[in-house]
């Protein structure tokens, strides 16, 4: 038996459709949310990064003088950028490396522990070419994530804990720029991270020091614009996009030469 439908049944939904319908068009009225901005900064050169050393954590490891240019250099290069915050790893190196650019932006360093460098455990110290004839290096090659330094921390560790602090600052700081100085493996796990790559194979990236790796965050995720740049970076200029350019270009990165 076929049931016939009473229209005024039919109301209520017909009513709901129209206020959803409604409260779609609103939506597309509305300029989208403003990208975030992260611009992940390694420390200057130092004295063993000079001689390749495995600083790790130790403590007052200081930038020798090209570090100190270097530092220069990256304050001359961000000092355009609309940057709102900056943060830094605890550790010497980073501190200095990121306080020429606090001092032009008139802003505070903020010290994060989670952007710390990679707890090398019993590697600390230690000179990279006779860590290379160990026969545990070549795991550190082929399945860094599974490896654990002796007495130290995984690089999965690393990357976990990185990742939340990047995501946090990230959240802290929506729709801002940030400056973020740290060190070269723990940026490294983090961009390999936001780029989908498998931590095994993290090691294909380089982040030479005084690099900048510039990461935009859109509705639909992460966007690498820039990794391991050296030279002038494009400035960010935030445009209130149209309900119509969204149709065809979606969260397209807002940043423009000048």
């Amino acid at each position: 038996m076929i049931e016939e439908k009473n229209p005024q049944s039919e109301e209520p939904d017909a009513a709901a459709d129209q206020a959803e319908g409604q409260a779609d068009d609103q939506r597309d009225k509305e300029p989208p949310p403003r990208p975030t901005y992260l611009f992940l900064v390694r420390h200057g050169e130092n004295e063993w990064t000079e001689r390749g050393a495995l600083a790790g954590r130790t403590p007052a490891v200081a930038l020798n003088d090209k570090g100190v240019e270097q530092a220069q250099q990256v304050a001359q290069r961000l000092k355009e950028q609309p940057i709102s915050a900056i943060y830094s790893s605890p550790l010497l190196r980073c501190l200095q490396t990121a306080q020429p650019l606090a001092d032009t932006l008139n802003l505070p360093v903020s010290i994060d522990p989670g952007i710390l460098e990679v707890d090398y455990g019993d590697w600390r110290g230690g000179d990279l070419k006779d860590l290379g004839k160990r026969p545990e290096w070549q795991l550190v090659q082929i399945f860094p994530g599974g490896f654990r330094f002796p007495g130290g921390e995984t690089l999965r560790e690393t990357q976990n804990r990185v990742i939340t602090a990047l995501e946090r600052i990230r959240t802290d700081h929506e729709g801002e720029a940030v400056a973020v100085y740290a060190h070269g493996d723990v940026l490294r796990t983090g961009l390999a991270y936001y780029l989908g790559t498998p931590l095994d194979l993290f090691q294909r990236i380089q982040i030479s020091t005084a690099s900048i790796s510039l990461v935009a965050f859109h509705r639909f995720g992460p966007r690498i614009l820039a990794m391991n740049d050296s030279g002038a970076l494009p400035v960010i200029k935030w445009e209130e996009e149209s309900a119509s350019s969204r149709e065809t270009q979606t969260d397209a990165a807002d940043v423009e030469n000048e």
